[in-house]
């Protein structure tokens, strides 16, 4: 079928249910931090605004949380079926990190879950900020594990091959590993601007449509903020990422650039646009800026990296694939700076929550952050090919022997039920949203406790408004 392979299939299975699960731990690392930050500022001010935010984006981070938790059940089963031998080589150290993951990370969030969405009215406000907290940090533990099992196989250390197995002989540096810092830092604050843009697209929304609240001011304001300071501070990190990938991944960073070979005596060009050729190993159509590759790549005027002429043909990745999904990253992280700085004039001239060209730029944006995400995604898993363990397995090596119609079956019946399941997920989701923040009644809230009757906190429910009465059946 369209001339793909088995293993072709496999890879296009994870990468397709990977790309789905990624989308909701991201959302809920932000989210949960988010809920912090509102909840401690409710406790500090006692302002209204912010407990009718907290309660209005708890049920949006209870679905999100739920549709991460099923999808990474299922993404986390194909290191057994589709991947059976990179499990058999790799798994003295893989397991054991996504084992790590679900006994910190998980047991710390699902111990505090129930505290935090039901608690509201149970439990002392300390005790319930407590909750949050450690749900947030649960979230933030559990990117780390992920992390560090992710990176090992991109900078592998701190292990011996005994018998055809991966051995680990000191943990610290398998954790520790050369990409891992960068890594971690990169992926947390790509998760925090996805939710930043996504709240503020939610208050571009309602703004647009003059549901103008404090409420909803108040969270345009906080995500515009976070995108005004977290923006730079990942195009930092992306920078320090890149150069040790330069390091550790030098065929990576030559084929994301299209850059074939070096000219004695000459800085790097940075290719703005072109198409690399794979056959005939060049770049084609290159619209180039003399030396700026190398200023960007090496910090210096003149600096060369390999090209991609000096590794073997079989160690090459795909270079038009990363190409472009890295310069899609690059392109939208330039785009959420825009928003950014335009945000700070308009608040700067008082023209914040009024500016419907910037209302509209805001609301068109908050996808923005988790398509960047998936195209940084894509740029650092196929620019490892053709590696699983890079240096150690191949991919076509860690592969399952399936056949092809099995495969593609599994992959036909992945593709009909994510759409389906989280389909509508999604769009319950999307209409949590489009309800906007409610006036939670604090007075009555607040009368409820252990041992006194009151209504049982529905999270993930719509507002009361939207149930039928008994007179309507």
């Amino acid at each position: 079928m369209f001339g793909l392979t088995a293993l072709e299939l496999a890879r296009i299975q994870f990468g397709f249910t990977m790309a789905f699960h990624i989308l909701f731990p991201a959302i809920t690392i932000g989210l949960a931090s988010y809920l912090v930050v509102l909840e401690v500022f409710w406790l500090r001010t006692k302002r209204q605004a912010y407990v009718d935010l907290y309660h209005y984006w708890l049920k949006i981070f209870a679905v999100t949380f739920g549709m991460g938790v099923v999808s990474g059940i299922v993404m986390a089963y194909q290191f057994g079926t589709n991947w059976s031998f990179f499990s058999e080589f790799a798994g003295g150290i893989t397991g054991p990190l996504l084992s790590y993951e679900v006994l910190t990370a998980f047991f710390l969030e699902a111990g505090f879950l129930g505290v935090m969405l039901f608690g509201w009215t149970r439990v002392g406000p300390g005790l319930h900020l407590l909750a949050t907290c450690m749900v947030a940090l649960g979230t933030l533990v559990s990117a780390t594990w992920i992390l560090a099992s992710n990176s090992w196989m991109h900078t592998p250390q701190g292990y011996e091959i005994i018998n055809g197995r991966v051995v680990p002989v000191d943990w610290f540096q398998v954790i520790f590993n050369p990409s891992f810092p960068y890594r971690l830092a990169h992926m947390v604050v790509a998760a925090y601007l996805s939710t930043a843009l996504f709240v503020g697209a939610s208050g571009a929304w309602h703004l647009l449509r003059g549901h103008d609240k404090p409420a909803v001011r108040l969270m345009m304001s906080m995500a515009m903020w976070m995108m005004l300071i977290v923006t730079p501070i990942q195009i930092f990190l992306g920078d320090l990422h890149g150069l040790n990938t330069a390091r550790y991944q030098p065929v990576k960073v030559a084929a994301l650039e299209g850059h074939w070979e070096n000219v004695p005596g000459e800085g790097m060009p940075l290719l703005l646009f072109g198409i690399p050729d794979m056959q005939q190993e060049r770049t084609k159509y290159a619209l180039a800026v003399p030396h700026l590759g190398s200023v960007i790549l090496t910090h210096s005027w003149d600096g060369q990296l390999k090209g991609m002429k000096e590794f073997a043909r079989d160690l090459r990745p795909n270079s038009l694939i990363l190409f472009w999904s890295f310069r899609a990253m690059v392109g939208l992280g330039i785009l959420m700076l825009v928003l950014g700085l335009w945000s700070l004039w308009l608040r700067w001239r008082h023209r914040l929550y009024q500016s419907r060209p910037f209302l509209r730029y805001a609301m068109v944006m908050g996808p923005a952050g988790l398509v960047a995400l998936l195209s940084g995604w894509i740029t650092t898993e196929v620019g490892r090919q053709p590696w699983l363990v890079y240096g150690l397995q191949r991919t076509a090596d860690g592969v399952s022997p399936h056949g092809f119609a099995s495969v593609a079956l599994s992959l036909a019946l992945f593709i009909v039920v994510y759409f389906f399941v989280f389909g509508v997920g999604i769009a319950y989701v999307l209409r949590l949203v489009r309800k906007g923040p409610q006036t939670f009644d604090v007075a009555h809230a607040e009368r409820g406790g252990p041992g006194q009757e009151h209504t049982p906190a529905r999270p993930m429910s719509l507002p009361e408004a939207d149930a039928p009465s008994v007179e309507e059946g």
